[in-house]
């Protein structure tokens, strides 16, 4: 399974469910990434399912340098969603919606997140 080329790119085929992408079978995620999607800090940010959670990451692949990852995430599946910091450190709340889970999301964000695009 290869990785979208660019954050735009790896958002398209999310919410395509195009064959082939990672999580794109499955009917739990979509509904979070179209949350995910609504919101613009999220949606400046690279998606990566896996695992049956949601993860932000800071760039496309590949993922040589630190620092890619690193911000909250979305477990899928709810409800309820639940939110967590990097690598499970700490659940940051639970959502009863992927709207609530999206903006709890966006909440827990770094003042400003620098992506690989500059923004």
């Amino acid at each position: 399974m290869s990785e979208a080329p660019d954050i735009a790119t790896a958002w398209r085929w999310l919410l395509e469910r195009k064959p082939g992408t990672r999580g794109a079978a499955h009917d739990a995620l979509t509904v979070v990434v179209e949350a995910a999607y609504a919101e613009p800090r999220l949606r400046s940010l690279y998606p990566f399912p896996t695992h049956g959670t949601l993860h932000f990451l800071r760039g496309a692949p590949p993922w040589n340098e630190p620092g890619h990852d690193g911000l909250p995430f979305i477990l899928y599946g709810g409800p309820p969603y639940k939110v967590y910091s990097s690598g499970y450190a700490e659940l940051l709340g639970e959502a009863a919606t992927p709207a609530e889970a999206a903006a709890l999301a966006v909440a827990h964000l770094p003042e400003q997140v620098v992506t690989e695009s500059g923004e």
